[in-house]
């Protein structure tokens, strides 16, 4: 099969390797019907996750098709059409007994595309199939499932849950590529009064007003000041860190009132200076963490129903095999106006026509 291999920081490679077998009563083999590219992708390629070692097949967001799967599965077979996780869970283990599988003990957590070889190829072997893939509804296409490997349970449960966003507040959101707009999109299921989002694309601020945000700037040096005074004086109640750079967590720390939450959802390569000296006494609330995707079946039923959608997040389609293309396209967004790249198998295309 041919795959998206990591050589490196800076370097990768779509070529021929071997294909994946059963390695575990537990695995499935599953063929790749749509996938995409995250931005964790890029940190990766910029040598910022150096857990990451070269020859590793690259992504972990795929919807797909069950071709086998080891003894040990029961919930799905061969021909199911699955929703492919980014995180694994063994289902065993002390976290994931409490619904923290990002933190699986048992070899799951975020494997794909990290640990183990991942979705950005023909084939994938998942592990743990059982509690790693969701069977997709008739009803829910390929391109829209893909939502929900990553980006939908990502900005819900480590930006708008942990950043407990509730009925009437004022929520800043840092960044508006893909998981920033998602968090616009999750953080309205909750009411806020207002939705304001930071980015200093233009094209992207737009998106956010598209896709739901009430106001979107730029990173202008008075924004701080325009915030307060949009919120009285006070500052949001929420600011979701969407991008993964130092200056836009402090961005975070700076518009946030007292008492307020800050919910770091992007992925950091470099050292951040936390201001200690002048958070102590605001009593903010700062939270991390990694998706632990407990809440992909409550989103998957909420997209089956047509209670959760993102039109438009999508911009650029390619065949499988024009992942290179797709990775020049998404690592230069500002030029290109990508939001989220989707890359189709033939056998794919044939079906949604």
């Amino acid at each position: 099969m041919k795959a998206l291999v990591y050589n490196g920081p800076g370097q990768r490679s779509w070529h021929e390797v071997p294909d994946p077998v059963l390695q575990d009563p537990e695995d499935a083999i599953v063929r790749v019907d749509a996938v995409t590219i995250c931005g964790t992708d890029l940190h990766i390629l910029k040598g910022d996750v150096p857990t990451v070692t070269p020859g590793r097949i690259l992504g972990h967001e795929a919807v797909g098709t069950i071709l086998s799967v080891g003894d040990g599965v029961r919930g799905v077979q061969a021909g199911d059409r699955v929703l492919i996780s980014c995180i694994s869970s063994c289902g065993r283990c002390e976290y994931c007994r409490k619904g923290r599988y990002g933190q699986c003990l048992g070899g799951g957590g975020w494997i794909l595309g990290h640990l183990i070889d991942g979705t950005q190829a023909e084939l994938v072997r998942v592990p743990f199939a059982d509690r790693s893939v969701y069977k997709l509804p008739a009803n829910v296409s390929n391109e829209t499932a893909l939502l929900l490997a990553d980006i939908l349970p990502t900005s819900y449960e480590v930006g708008t849950l942990a950043g407990q966003v509730t009925p009437g507040d004022t929520v800043v959101i840092v960044g508006a590529g893909p998981i920033g707009l998602a968090a616009v999109t999750t953080s309205k299921l909750y009411s806020p009064s207002s939705v304001i989002v930071v980015d200093s694309a233009v094209a992207r601020q737009k998106a956010a007003l598209d896709h739901g945000a009430d106001m979107a700037f730029g990173p202008a040096d008075d924004l701080v000041e325009t915030i307060k005074e949009l919120t009285g004086g006070m500052g949001a109640d929420v600011a979701i860190e969407a991008v993964g750079v130092p200056e836009t967590f402090e961005l975070c720390t700076k518009v946030i009132r007292p008492g307020g939450r800050v919910a770091n959802v992007g992925v950091h390569g470099a050292p951040v200076t936390l201001h200690l000296e002048e958070l102590w006494i605001k009593d903010v609330t700062i939270t991390t963490g990694l998706v632990d995707t407990w809440t992909t079946p409550r989103l998957l039923s909420m997209v089956a129903a047509g209670r959760l959608s993102m039109p438009g997040l999508i911009t650029h389609r390619f065949g499988l095999d024009e992942m290179q293309d797709a990775y020049d396209i998404f690592s230069r967004a500002g030029e290109t106006g990508a939001l989220k790249v989707a890359l189709f198998s033939d056998e794919s295309k044939e079906l949604e026509g």
